[in-house]
């Protein structure tokens, strides 16, 4: 290193560059006083008294941390009884719970791929994604946006033995589903494996909230690999892997994110499994969560502003450049919503949104405010639509 020179001035400057082109970020505590169309609590079972009961009573029988992996310490009755339940609920063969759906995606990919495996990854999937095809030793193709063609193309030539097809089941922020079925078409006639992340689907896709794998009669095809988080829908902390079970055994002998993390905490264990409980007695909670995303695309394009048909939960307002979509989620902030802003590399340059989550608890009076905030957005920002594209739904 030089002497003399400043380590950190590179750091400020590449700050300073982020903070003009409207990149920078900041921490905001949670409760703010606004409604909360920012999160991925679907169900609402967040602030849910059965889940905070689940996870007081699994903390007064097994601590408030898991003490070791789940090789080691990590593994209580608690989580062996998540990975069954888990596995029952999406009709999947066995599972194995992780500490994040993070590292459910690390996990999974990295073992199962490797030199002479062909990774196929959808472009738009979730960076968990794109970090393990990146940690994974194999050769990676992104594939366009659910372009089944390209993967049929690319399984039919390649010259590895193995290939996984990887994809996320509802896309994170344009919130459009995957074609589970043509995947699983392609991948079956050539032999690969297709690994689908439910995080967005579990909980609100399909009957009973079963997911989009469930929804599209893939559950418990020996080619098909689900991932997971706990997070979104269940109201509680930490991710999965289900699926056969030679895929389970692999994960616990090979699994580097499996084997040297720390296991779930045993209150994030109680929490999910007392949300499993509510989704099985409360089978009415996805339509909720998905009708009110439909109300809420729909508020979006009466204000001229580009949005896109939900598949599950998410809702996207196009806005352009990321001035404008923190302007439109400052105006959102006015009417007392918090609203999810996503900026590259979050989102491509040039599709920088609002990103409004629907919840099977939103009330009428929560869409009144929304409409109102939309309506300023759509004149404020310049960006509305020369017509309503909602009169097509």
């Amino acid at each position: 290193m030089t002497a003399g020179r400043d380590p950190l001035a590179r750091l400020r400057d590449a700050a300073a560059r982020r903070a003009a082109d409207g990149l920078h970020r900041t921490l905001r505590p949670r409760p703010d006083g606004l409604t909360d169309l920012a999160s991925n609590d679907y169900l609402g079972l967040a602030g849910d008294p059965r889940l905070a009961a689940g996870a007081i009573a699994a903390a007064r029988a097994w601590g408030t941390g898991s003490t070791g992996s789940r090789l080691v310490t990590g593994t209580t009755e608690l989580h062996a009884e998540l990975d069954r339940r888990l596995a029952a609920f999406t009709g999947s063969a066995a599972g194995l719970v992780f500490s994040s759906g993070f590292l459910a995606n690390l996990g999974v990919i990295t073992a199962l791929a490797g030199p002479g495996t062909l990774v196929l990854s959808d472009q738009v999937n979730h960076a968990s994604i794109v970090d393990a095809c990146r940690l994974s030793r194999s050769r990676v193709v992104i594939v366009p946006h659910r372009d089944t063609a390209t993967v049929e193309r690319a399984l039919a030539e390649r010259e590895e033995d193995n290939a996984l097809v990887v994809t996320d089941a509802v896309f994170s922020v344009d919130g459009d589903l995957a074609p589970l079925s043509a995947l699983h078409a392609a991948v079956r006639a050539h032999g690969a494996l297709l690994v689908i992340d439910e995080a967005h689907a579990l909980g609100v896709v399909g009957d009973g909230g079963r997911g989009a794998a469930h929804a599209a009669g893939l559950a418990g095809e020996p080619d098909v690999i689900l991932t997971l988080t706990l997070s979104k829908s269940l109201g509680s902390q930490g991710g999965a892997v289900l699926g056969a079970p030679e895929v389970i055994e692999t994960l616990i002998d090979t699994g580097r994110s499996f084997i040297f993390d720390t296991g779930l905490n045993p209150p994030a264990a109680g929490a999910a499994l007392a949300a499993l409980d509510v989704l099985e007695s409360d089978p009415g909670l996805p339509t909720r969560a998905r009708g009110r995303a439909r109300l809420i695309a729909n508020l979006t394009a009466g204000s001229g502003l580009e949005t896109a048909d939900p598949a599950a939960a998410v809702v996207p307002v196009f806005l352009g450049e990321p001035h404008t979509a923190l302007r439109a989620a400052e105006i959102c902030a006015e009417h007392g919503l918090r609203v999810g802003c996503f900026r590259p590399p979050s989102v491509p340059k040039g599709r920088a949104c609002l990103r409004l989550t629907a919840r099977a608890t939103l009330e009428e009076r929560d869409l009144t405010r929304l409409r109102a905030a939309l309506a300023e957005v759509g004149c404020s920002t310049g960006r509305s639509l020369p017509h309503n594209i909602g009169e097509n739904r």
